[in-house]
């Protein structure tokens, strides 16, 4: 219903908001209001120009007529009113709101991109007052006039080009706020991008690391459930745990997504949580040891959750990939760093067990987006070896209370 309101607008009012520019007609009926009532004023004030009549009034109204155009077609406008206007002087009639067409119609130009035509008409005009005003004059009405003086072309010279340098100062504003605009929504953009990029990991890591669990104790199920059904009734236990917390897990990103500016209704994972992944590794039949060096400190939220994250995706290979049922976790916090580093003894099975090969891009990622990096790869006696180097800026950490 909101939608459908914005739209029940003014034709003229959606038009601004489309293009960003007020209506043609709304300037050029004050530019002829002004034009008819200005020169009236002004044939009281020069007695000795030609009074107004019916085709002064007309060329008084042609200006602002072409003006509804100015939009459309800039060029072919500027040149229109530029004649219109020195039809007007050279008819003798008095000087006055007539320029205005031509200033508004110069304007126009000089914002389209049209700076060669608005100085071209306005070249047009002010050749064509030097001519009769200093030539033509003689044979032009009012009769018995003579040269026009050098001052007034001066003050129609300073005219022009502060009319022009206005058009190019207003032009340059107009570049400068499509920039801004549009860096605005490239910067939007790319939050967008980010925060795509962000949820895409979020949903990777929780369903990679409990699928995984959820896979490898479905096998030990099926291959015991006739020979040893309380070790499958175990396996099945371990399933329900793990697809309730991927289930959690995966409706926590979804409120996000749902509600960006909300805060999640619990807290990201951390480093506080790597006992429950110890033993849902163990439950997965990975035997974990962790091994810690120097003083733990309280991270921020976001390094703390990439380190979890990190963490969970090295054990996950492990039980995807590795035959060895044995893996070792260390957690360095050196001065400035923070030292991930995950080991096996391998060897690799080959088995892809259903991954998306995405979970060593999603650690480099993390790790990148910190200012980190990754090293994985196989170690020289066998297996695999994963270590994460975090720095540890100020901002990054969290003081304690």
């Amino acid at each position: 219903m909101e939608d459908q309101r914005e739209h029940q607008g003014p034709p003229w009012r959606r038009w601004v908001e489309r293009t960003g520019r007020s209506p043609a007609w709304r300037s050029a009926l004050v530019v002829a209001v002004l034009a008819q009532v200005g020169s009236g004023w002004a044939e009281r004030a020069q007695t000795g120009r030609v009074s107004l009549d019916w085709f002064a009034r007309l060329l008084l109204l042609l200006g602002p007529a072409l003006l509804l155009l100015r939009h459309r077609y800039p060029v072919a406008v500027v040149y229109g009113v530029a004649v219109v206007t020195l039809v007007y002087v050279g008819a003798g009639f008095p000087y006055g709101p007539v320029f205005v067409s031509l200033a508004v119609a110069c304007f126009a130009a000089v914002i389209a991109g049209r700076r060669r035509a608005a100085w071209g008409a306005i070249g047009v005009l002010w050749a064509g007052h030097l001519l009769i005003g200093h030539w033509f004059y003689r044979w032009l009405p009012p009769a018995g006039d003579g040269p026009a003086p050098w001052a007034q072309e001066l003050g129609i010279t300073a005219w022009v080009l502060a009319m022009l340098a206005l058009s190019e100062l207003v032009r340059v504003r107009r570049e400068q706020w499509a920039r801004e605009r549009a860096e605005r929504a490239a910067a939007e953009r790319r939050r967008v991008d980010e925060e795509r990029l962000r949820i895409a990991r979020e949903l990777h890591d929780v369903l990679a690391h409990s699928i995984s669990v959820i896979n490898v104790q479905a096998g030990v199920g099926l291959a015991l459930l006739d020979t040893d059904p309380e070790q499958a009734r175990t396996a099945l236990t371990t399933i329900k745990a793990a697809s309730k917390e991927a289930l959690g897990e995966v409706r926590q990103v979804l409120d996000t997504l749902r509600s960006p500016g909300d805060a999640p209704r619990t807290p990201a994972p951390g480093l506080d949580r790597l006992p429950e992944l110890v033993e849902q590794a163990a439950a997965a039949g990975l035997a974990v040891e962790v091994a810690v060096e120097g003083s733990p400190r309280a991270l921020a939220p976001g390094m703390d959750l990439a380190a979890f994250r990190i963490l969970q995706e090295a054990l996950t290979n492990v039980v995807r990939h590795s035959g060895s049922r044995t893996a070792r976790i260390g957690l360095g916090w050196q001065r400035g760093a923070l030292e991930l580093r995950v080991d096996d003894e391998g060897p690799a099975t080959g088995d892809p067990a259903g991954g998306s090969g995405n979970g060593l891009v999603g650690m480099r990622e993390r790790a990148s987006a910190l200012g980190g990096t990754i090293k994985a790869g196989p170690r020289p006696d066998g297996g695999f070896q994963v270590v994460a180097r975090l720095p540890l800026k100020a901002a990054s950490i969290q003081e304690d209370p």
